[in-house]
């Protein structure tokens, strides 16, 4: 049967449109990725931000409300007068965090309220940008020709959790730097500077501490060492200068007492808060489905949301959190290669799956602490870069589906933790990622040894 005329027209109009959209392509990607390409990158971040800064500070200078900027501004105030820091109030503590943070409050509030929220907003600047840097650092390895896109795509991506961290005032970005920086001085060899880092992100926020457990497994005793002793220099010999050695171990036996608590109705001092929607971790994600618990509880009248699709006790559930919790741990020690067949890529991979394990197992794990995604999609861009990420394709983008739906859904996604089980997908599709690149290495090595030879007689 002969073919239709206006069959082989449809055919050649659609290559003709293929071979121009590749076209345009490329072109676009040549723009993008030459010197102006790249000072158009910096324009696009100074202006966001510009203005992620500015509508805070024009939201004090309005009148309306700041979040957790005039907490930071009251806590540094009473750390000046000389007053207690952690102390009940409604039941709870107001400020949570460790109490270094509270030293370095104390001196930003010397600023005024106006002054504290303009340092906060360029140290968090300051600290996206050193993040873009860094990870992009820690994906490309040694790579010399680094694309526009591995610096723009995984701020993209979590563009929404960059915003949370300027609007509440949070320091995820702070956190995100100094881990980033601590894993660079790792690859480099320089233990004792990346302890002291995860030493120092540890006195702004506790949870960082867990990494002390990968330093340990990996035997990093130089880091490990530095990372305690700093840790300790941190949390009792700084503060003693402006608060005294007696009422230094006071604040932190206060704060110790006060956040090293997990029970029925809450986690630390968050009872509110701790198996609402707002936290993703594994622990929130699990008593919220799996405990008749209420997922949206405030403190004034409201009419309860429960989600769970089990009616467990209490102790069954935890059982359950630390069975998934040593399975994500055997999973990633089985991803990891041995020490003498890391490499860069390897390491890139490893930082990622040790990022994502943080997220989800810390107790708390709000929606702001995953600005520190830019690490795991930094890599994920890169191996889509070099062509090695195909399968690792299909993994993601169900993952930036899964999170996606928060955008039309805020609570609704939220409540049954798409978050975290976002952040579950990707750490899945990342260890068979690391567990294919450790049987490349294997087969590298296998070949690399000399086969010898059965002498002739």
């Amino acid at each position: 049967m002969a073919q239709s005329p206006f069959a082989n027209r449809n055919d050649s109009a659609k290559r003709v449109n293929n071979s121009a959209g590749k076209r345009g392509w490329a072109a676009f990607n040549r723009r993008l990725n030459s010197p102006p390409g790249f000072r158009i990158l910096i324009v696009i971040f100074v202006v966001a931000a510009i203005v992620f800064s500015g509508v805070r500070l024009l939201h004090y200078f309005r009148g309306r409300s700041i979040m957790d900027y005039k907490l930071w501004y009251e806590t540094g105030k009473r750390v000046l007068a000389g007053q207690e820091i952690f102390f009940l109030h409604f039941g709870k503590y107001d400020f949570m965090y460790p109490p270094p943070c509270a030293i370095f409050l104390g001196g930003a509030s010397l600023l005024g309220q106006a002054g504290l929220i303009l340092l906060f907003v360029a140290i968090n600047s300051a600290a996206w940008f050193a993040s873009i840097q860094l990870a992009v650092v820690l994906a490309a390895g040694q790579s010399r020709a680094k694309s526009a896109w591995l610096y723009l795509m995984p701020s993209l991506l979590v563009i929404v959790y960059i915003w949370s961290s300027y609007h509440l005032g949070q320091s995820s970005l702070v956190l995100l730097a100094l881990m980033l920086g601590a894993f660079v001085l790792l690859r480099t060899k320089r233990q004792i500077s990346a302890g002291a880092l995860i030493a120092l992100a540890a006195a702004i926020k506790a949870f960082p501490v867990m990494v002390i457990i990968y330093l340990i497994y990996r035997r990093y005793w130089k880091a490990t060492v530095s990372l305690v002793v700093a840790l300790v220099f941190l949390l009792l010999v700084f503060p003693a200068p402006f608060r005294g050695w007696e009422r230094a171990w006071h604040d932190l036996k206060q704060w110790s007492v006060g956040m090293l608590k997990y029970t029925p109705v809450g986690v630390a001092q968050r009872p509110m808060r701790s198996y609402t929607w707002k936290n993703q971790s594994l622990v929130g994600v699990s008593n919220r489905l799996l405990r008749h618990v209420d997922a949206d509880a405030a403190s004034s009248p409201h009419e309860p949301i429960y989600v769970n699709v089990a009616d467990l006790k209490f102790a069954t559930v935890n059982a359950i959190i630390i069975t998934v919790a040593l399975a994500l741990g055997i999973l990633f020690i089985a991803a990891m290669p041995r020490r003498a067949m890391r490499t860069a890529e390897s390491d890139a991979l490893e930082f990622s799956l040790l990022v994502l394990m943080v997220l989800m197992v810390t107790p708390l794990s709000f929606g702001y602490l995953f600005t520190w995604l830019i690490l795991p999609f930094a890599v994920v861009t890169q191996r889509m870069l070099t062509g090695e990420g195909s399968s690792l394709l299909w993994w993601s983008l169900p993952v930036l589906a899964i999170l996606a739906l928060a955008l039309p859904f805020p609570r609704g996604a939220q409540i049954y933790g798409n978050t975290f089980f976002g952040a579950l997908l990707l750490f899945i599709g990342l260890s068979i990622e690391l567990l294919r690149c450790k049987r490349a290495g294997r087969s590298s090595a296998a070949k690399a040894i000399p086969i010898p030879q059965t002498p002739i007689s």
